[in-house]
């Protein structure tokens, strides 16, 4: 297949991206045990795959073309446009909507980091704000905003693949957390965590963790 792509080859701005995208993951999910380190090596390459796919060599398109015959289509670089044969215009939308649930993912996951520090300088059980809605708002914001970018946005065969495997390693190591948790506070935890979801509330529960304002 003989197809270029306007915006491919851009590997300065994929690196920049990579770049930003690494810093804000290290810098807020500041990782300590092994594990932890371990987790977010699985997302730096989710990040990496993600924007050299993005900006870089747009390698899920090739392989689809040469093993499935997409090359029939009218393609460009953006899996869902090139699917849905809506072109500009299909790229746009899932720019649109990925980028929305990128907004929204940072959004829970910076003021679960927020809630959480507050809580721990003042030595209490995080259990107010986001979570009354969810006992993990920050993996909650993490998994949507990755969906939304890696999915929605810019599916690519490698995002696709290592986005369950983040929710996996992040759901366990959620559950070692939650043993150091109760350690600490005891009962009062496991009355909490048989009160609220780890990560997925019902829709009620949904409504008041996007409507939630700080204060």
């Amino acid at each position: 297949m003989k197809q270029e792509f306007a915006h491919s080859g851009a590997w300065g701005i994929a690196i920049i991206m990579i770049i930003i995208a690494s810093w804000f993951i290290y810098r807020f999910l500041a990782p300590k045990s092994w594990r932890e380190w371990a987790s977010a090596g699985v997302i730096q390459a989710f990040i990496i795959a993600l924007y050299a796919e993005m900006y870089g060599f747009p390698l899920t398109i090739y392989l689809a073309a040469r093993f499935f015959g997409l090359d029939r289509l009218n393609l460009n670089a953006n899996l869902w446009s090139s699917l849905v044969g809506m072109g500009e215009l299909g790229m746009l939308i899932s720019m649109v909507l990925g980028y929305g649930l990128l907004i929204v993912g940072i959004g829970l996951f910076m003021q679960g980091w927020r809630e959480l520090h507050r809580a721990h300088k003042q030595n209490k059980l995080a259990t107010t704000g986001l979570y009354s809605v969810v006992r993990h708002p920050q993996y909650t914001g993490l998994f949507i905003g990755l969906f939304g970018e890696g999915v929605v946005h810019w599916p690519t065969l490698f995002s696709i693949m290592l986005l369950p495997i983040i929710i996996l390693v992040y759901v366990l190591l959620a559950k070692r957390e939650e043993k150091k948790v109760i350690e600490t506070f005891g009962d009062e935890y496991l009355r909490y965590s048989q009160q609220v979801p780890a990560f997925f509330p019902g829709f009620s529960q949904w409504s008041r963790m996007l409507s939630y304002k700080k204060g």
